[in-house]
């Protein structure tokens, strides 16, 4: 740390330093855009008043700004400095009181501070400035109107809130007020914070009661006029645009949603802040810091610790470029708000410090503290000091991870620990030859121990695949828009081949939802290289994908694993791809699954992944999820269906095959297919014979269908069967049907003597006894 100022360059700059060494912490400090002016809002402690003081640097003389209030006089709620157009570089000071009664202050060196006009910023006598900020030259806050009766329902009382807008337009002819615009009514109390672009609307305390209020925020965008409603823990998004003023309505703005988010946990917010990158960054009462975007996705960044954080102990959040500064009791941390790392730790002697705006140095972070303002750089030289590359932080969070899951303890394992306890090996060896080798990549290894040196040479294929995904990264990054697709595709074929390497946890399965959703192409293309599909010379689909790649296609995690977020396992997302860009390779792909599964399970084994729903019900899964269905889905059934070999599927491709009437292809399965099992041939046969017996479709192929009638049918069965199927008729009751479409004994007669001169498995049975040289046998001789 590097002390800046101890304060003797402010005017008033003993009382300044008294303010702040007296135990009266400010609740609020802020300073003006060009640095010379601090600005403290005092707390309300008795004997003392709550006030607003103003402070210059350099020690100009002037007016100074002082601003006292006694409760139950309305309270102060916002500070905003707004730019002057007047004057190039100037700013104005808007001072926001709770009533709505707003002072725009003006400095003028050499004279001080000057009034330059209040205002009325509420149209109603009776409205509550609850939170404001500014955007531009709009202020933008959120008030309480409330209920004209006395005893008004406290259901409805909970939404007697309003967002509004109204433009603050600084002219030579002084200050005025623009319309008022109605943003939100009829909503629940909001904290208002304003990014370059949006407006974020963060559930207040006070509505933290109200149950489906306080699990989401809102983002709103004023250039579209539009509002995303987000619930970041659960992933759930939902943009509406505002085509007129009466649709601005909160329960309107809920309404289809109100469902969905009664079920979402709510939110956990100690602690919110605008970024200067425009995110919503979020502190929650278990540490943890994350980031909200305009478009409504959450990404975590940080835990901060020391365990849960108390109601009233104060966090202060502030970025300076990509670094994230946070100071909690008396510890500022500097975190990497890309990747989430640890820069740097220090531990202050103070623990009251405060947030100061640095004029012109992107790389030090200004900080107020009871003795003065000191400037904490956290640039670091191009030494060998420099911190370890992210790639070696990665290893020990991801180890992290690892060990927790199959960890019986309940404490939390960190970093730090791991990297002190000395119990794992694993990622301390990993680590020190990652930063041994991207330090010296284009050294030969040394300094490393022989082991090491071993390691590395069988990690070097895998470093050299790591370093071109970074710089292919950077390159989609880069890239102009024409040459983004190209880039992504190759990005898209090296993640999937990666996951495919490693275990397909829950995160990796929903990555890969992702994956597919956002590239259908190249994730089908992607598939294809991975599982080596091709046609060989006969036509025939094949693939040369090893074992490992095998078991994480067919991997069908648990339904509770699954969540309700709709993830979809891996081999559902393959044959929904075949099904979009070559579904003729689609029963075939599922015939080779089959193999590799009959190879690798005994038949029926509830460990394989047909020991829960077999492979074509699950690709027949994903075709009934298409949107329309045709022709060609109707054949792909088919072809599924048969391609499984299964006797319940061909039987099933048999009626479907029926109730189309393709009677020459009903024919084929059936010869086609008879020949698997004895009990299958039975099957088919009984089923055709019925349709026989019931039309006269099947007249032509009745010399193909006799063949296939098992040995073990009697004349007697096959009667039984056809009369069984034989049409019902009421108004024909003569021997001797008008219509001729009745199944005749001639027709039948074929078969008869087919089935009478064939000998049967009874007679086959006890064809030895019958043929016996003496019937009875003789006597056995008697002994006398």
């Amino acid at each position: 740390l590097r002390q800046v100022s101890d304060l003797s360059d402010f005017s008033r700059g003993h009382w300044l330093r008294e303010l702040l060494c007296r135990g009266e912490e400010p609740s609020h400090v802020q300073s003006s855009p060009d640095g010379q002016h601090l600005l403290l809002l005092q707390k309300s402690r008795p004997p003392t008043l709550p006030r607003l003081v103003a402070f210059q640097r350099h020690s100009i003389a002037g007016a100074d700004l002082e601003r006292t209030w006694q409760p139950p006089q309305p309270a102060l709620v916002g500070l905003l400095f707004l730019q002057n157009p007047v004057v190039l570089g100037s700013w104005v000071l808007a001072v926001v009181w709770e009533h709505g009664r707003t002072e725009v202050w003006h400095f003028v060196v050499a004279v001080g501070w000057q009034l330059l006009q209040t205002l009325e910023l509420c149209q109603g006598a009776r409205a509550r400035v609850v939170s404001v900020c500014s955007q531009g030259d709009n202020l933008v806050w959120c008030e309480e109107r409330p209920p004209l009766g006395a005893h008004s329902d406290m259901s409805k009382c909970a939404f007697r809130f309003c967002v509004c807008a109204r433009a603050l337009e600084v002219g030579e002819q002084g200050v005025r007020l623009g319309t008022v615009r109605i943003v939100l009514h009829n909503s629940p109390e909001y904290q208002v914070l304003a990014s370059p672009q949006h407006i974020f609307l963060v559930p207040a305390a006070a509505a933290a009661g109200f149950a489906t209020t306080s699990k989401f925020l809102l983002i709103w965008h004023p250039e579209k006029a539009k509002f995303t409603i987000t619930a970041p823990s659960a992933g759930f998004i939902q943009s509406k645009v505002l085509r007129s003023s009466s649709e601005s309505d909160f329960r309107k703005l809920l309404l289809g949603s109100v469902g969905l988010l009664s079920g979402f946990t709510p939110l956990d917010i100690h602690t919110s802040a605008v970024s200067n990158s425009g995110g919503l960054l979020l502190v929650s009462t278990k540490g943890s810091v994350s980031v909200v975007e305009p478009d409504g996705t959450q990404r975590h960044i940080f835990d901060l610790e020391g365990g849960p954080l108390a109601q009233g102990s104060p966090v202060r959040l502030k970025t300076f470029g990509s670094i994230l500064a946070c100071v909690l009791a008396g510890v500022v941390y500097l975190v990497d708000q890309n990747s989430g790392r640890l820069i740097e730790k220090e531990v202050l002697s103070m623990k009251e410090v405060h947030f100061l705006e640095s004029q012109g140095e992107e790389d030090s972070i200004q900080l107020l503290t009871q003795t003065g303002i000191y400037s904490f750089s956290f640039s670091k030289p191009e030494d060998s000091s420099r911190p370890e590359p992210c790639l070696v932080e990665m290893v020990f969070e991801e180890a992290c991870r690892y060990y927790q899951r199959r960890s019986l303890s309940s404490s939390k394992l960190t970093v730090e620990k791991l990297k002190k306890g000395g119990t794992f090996q694993a990622p301390v060896v990993l680590a020190a030859i990652l930063q041994h080798s991207l330090h010296q990549q284009q050294k030969p290894a040394r300094g490393l121990q022989d082991t090491y040196a071993k390691l590395l040479s069988t990690l070097n294929l895998e470093l050299q695949s790591y370093m071109s995904l970074e710089l292919l990264k950077t390159c989609v990054v880069c890239a102009p828009e024409s040459e983004v697709e190209s880039y992504c595709k190759e990005l898209v074929e090296q993640e999937v081949s990666r996951i495919l390497q490693s275990d397909m946890d829950k995160d990796n399965l929903a990555y890969l939802n992702s994956v597919f959703a956002s590239f259908p192409k190249a994730a089908w293309k992607a598939t294809r290289s991975c599982l080596q599909l091709q046609q060989n010379g006969d036509g025939l689909l094949v693939a040369r994908a090893t074992p490992e790649v095998w078991k994480k296609v067919l991997c069908q995690p648990q339904l509770e694993e699954m969540g309700q977020n709709g993830m979809v396992p891996l081999f559902e997302l393959i044959c929904a791809s075949f099904l979009r860009f070559k579904p003729k390779w689609l029963p075939s792909f599922v015939e080779l699954t089959q193999q590799y599964v009959s190879n690798s399970w005994s038949y029926g084994s509830k460990e394989g992944p047909e020991g829960r729903v077999p492979l074509y019900k699950r690709a027949l899964g994903v075709l009934a999820r298409k949107n329309k269905r045709g022709e060609a889905d109707d054949e792909m059934e088919l072809e599924l269906l048969l391609c499984s070999k299964r006797p319940k599927a061909v039987l099933q491709a048999l009626h479907l095959l029926i109730r189309l009437k393709q009677w020459q292809r009903v024919v084929e399965v059936a010869e086609k297919f008879s020949k698997l099992s004895p009990l299958l041939n039975k099957e088919i046969f009984t089923t055709l014979l019925a349709e026989l017996a019931q039309h006269r479709e099947l007249d032509p192929y009745v010399d193909r269908l006799w063949p296939l009638c098992p040995t073990e049918l009697t004349a007697s069965d096959i009667l039984t069967i056809v009369l069984q199927h034989l049409p019902h008729s009421q108004e024909d009751p003569m021997p001797f049907s008008s219509e001729g479409n009745q199944l005749t004994v001639g027709l039948l007669k074929p078969l008869l003597q087919r089935v009478l001169q064939c000998p049967s498995v009874q007679e086959d049975m006890f064809s030895d006894a019958l043929q016996s040289t003496t019937f009875p046998p003789p006597t056995p001789p008697r002994e006398h």
